[in-house]
């Protein structure tokens, strides 16, 4: 296998493509370069063996191909990286796509949607992000998601309310909520009210990005393939 077919490979592994054809659709060949280059050192954290004490032997193998992956790209000439991306994406245009699951990301501090968003796109979901409960609403009329991955406390309008909103639309939506302050007794009672009524899983910041992306897999119904298993 030559350099550039391990490329194309890993590319496709570590679920690059799909973000690197919407940031081509939306800023270009410099931005897509630029993000092929960068993923290296977000995803090195996410599958580094030391942050995955339990998923040792495949974050091991995951991080030796992403080190494989990073030396072959450093050497390599931007119009190379970029020609093997379009062979890439004209071949995905090509095939007939299966429908990805849907995450509706709701998160009033930006660094933490973003980092969530970003993990869950690499690991080929399609992903939407919300600030606050009124814009998640609105997402949710638009984008018809298969979870809402939701904090709790948030302004204009909280993520209990915003489930509760969408319950009313769609009362089988599968819900992820996502807080700091399950401490609070009287969010604590509302929090076991619903996780009591409706079975929805909770994640208590901070956790580790393994366990929010095996969270989702057990959760979810049909869930797609994914590195961590």
């Amino acid at each position: 296998m030559t350099n550039s077919d391990h490329v194309k490979t890993e590319l496709v592994f570590l679920g690059l493509m799909d973000k690197a054809s919407q940031i081509y659709s939306e800023l270009g060949e410099r931005a897509v370069l630029s993000y092929i280059k960068s993923s290296y050192h977000l995803l090195s954290k996410v599958y580094h063996p030391d942050m995955n004490p339990k998923k040792t032997r495949i974050a091991t193998i995951t991080q030796q191909r992403l080190n494989k992956f990073y030396n072959l790209i450093t050497i390599m000439k931007d119009e190379e990286i970029l020609g093997l991306f379009h062979v890439l994406a004209t071949n995905s245009n090509d095939n007939q796509k299966v429908r990805k699951i849907r995450i509706l990301i709701v998160e009033d501090e930006f660094g933490l949607q973003e980092i969530f968003k970003e993990i869950f796109v690499m690991e080929g979901y399609n992903v939407r992000a919300a600030v606050d409960g009124i814009q998640g609403l609105e997402e949710y009329k638009k984008f018809a998601p298969d979870l809402i991955f939701t904090d709790v406390i948030m302004p204009n309008m909280s993520g209990l309310e915003l489930v509760s909103r969408i319950r009313e639309i769609d009362s089988s939506i599968k819900v992820i909520y996502v807080s700091g302050f399950f401490g609070i007794k009287r969010l604590k009672q509302e929090l076991d009210k619903e996780i009591s009524t409706y079975g929805y899983p909770t994640l208590a910041k901070p956790f580790k990005a393994s366990e929010m992306l095996e969270l989702v897999k057990q959760y979810l119904p049909n869930p797609i393939s994914h590195h961590w298993t």
